[in-house]
């Protein structure tokens, strides 16, 4: 700081600083050009600054962040450029199948990436296929972490292996709302008649004792401008989402056969969720192999285990879905 005729000023380069002047206007320009540095090196953290003059003290908070380099997508021409279709596979070849050739019904050219953790696995063949085989049985979440992190588009959208896209089934649809809202991260629709959307409420713990997540089925507000959405913390399993904000946020691995609320309250706070009325996909009607039912219905000890994970992961006492 560059000290005039008749300005004082003591402690530069240190914690405490001392500025006076005989002309109020000199002394409103030594403020001016206060500059603050940081001598403890953090990339997030924060200060206080404590001002005073005369009788009165002011505290101004100060954050320290370190720059971060932006990590952009390409926004994309059309649907295909946009958005990659992604699938966890196990066992259900057969729907598998039907699900591929009705997408391509209306989506010749869009990228589908399965995630495969089958037993035995098949070849699932096709142009613009990428097909990851993964150890067996290894579970839901691990191939969606593994799906999404194969991701080159700013968008995926996420279906069952078991859907089937109708003639009423419309990417652009979601595309549409999450380029006019872009502070969206999410956009669910609906799969048949099945709506299903809730809010979680939660109730913050302490440092000794954790807080209560309760699943509610309602919405939040409408979304402005787009008559059949709301806001909500969870959505169906049919849903469009941000490539970057997913990521972020990822999907436990520890959660492999039932899992889908877990990846909401984990993101809760972080992700912006909206769902819209007529966005719908088709399931197919099939009967479970004893297999199949096998490693989709866990014994009540899984189950046991998944809460206990969540209790301490989340720092919970309670859940109530």
């Amino acid at each position: 700081m560059n000290v005039q005729e008749g300005e004082q000023v003591e402690g530069q380069n240190e914690q405490h600083l001392s500025i006076s002047s005989s002309s109020l206007q000199q002394l409103n320009d030594l403020l001016s050009r206060l500059t603050y540095t940081s001598t403890i090196y953090h990339i997030k953290t924060e200060d206080l600054a404590y001002f005073s003059f005369e009788n009165h003290e002011v505290i101004f908070p100060i954050e320290i962040r370190r720059l971060s380099v932006p990590v952009l997508f390409d926004p994309g021409k059309d649907v295909n450029s946009q958005v990659t279709v992604l699938v966890k596979a196990f066992l259900r070849y057969k729907e598998l199948n039907v699900l591929i050739n009705s997408i391509r019904v209306n989506y010749p050219k869009i990228k589908i990436i399965v995630a495969d953790d089958s037993l035995n696995p098949e070849k699932v063949v096709g142009d613009n296929i990428e097909h990851y085989i993964m150890p067996p049985a290894q579970g839901w979440f691990a191939g969606r972490n593994l799906a999404v992190s194969q991701v080159t588009t700013k968008y995926f959208l996420w279906v069952d292996d078991d859907f089937v896209f109708l003639n009423e089934t419309r990417i652009e649809s979601f595309v549409n709302i999450m380029e006019a809202v872009p502070e969206l991260d999410v956009v669910g629709g609906q799969v048949e008649r099945n709506k299903f959307v809730f809010q979680l409420q939660y109730e913050e713990g302490n440092s000794e004792e954790g807080g209560c997540i309760t699943r509610v089925t309602r919405t939040h507000a409408p979304l402005p401008g787009f008559n059949g959405c709301f806001f909500a913390d969870g959505v169906v399993n049919y849903f469009l989402g941000r490539t970057e904000a997913v990521r972020r946020v990822g999907f436990d691995p520890f959660l492999k056969r039932v899992a889908h609320t877990e990846f909401f309250i984990d993101g809760l706070g972080d992700l912006l969720v909206a769902t819209c009325e007529g966005l719908r996909i088709g399931h197919q009607k099939h009967s479970s192999t004893k297999k199949y039912k096998f490693y989709r219905h866990p014994p009540k000890r899984d189950s046991q285990a998944k809460m206990t994970h969540h209790f301490f992961k989340n720092h919970l006492k309670c859940i109530k879905y």
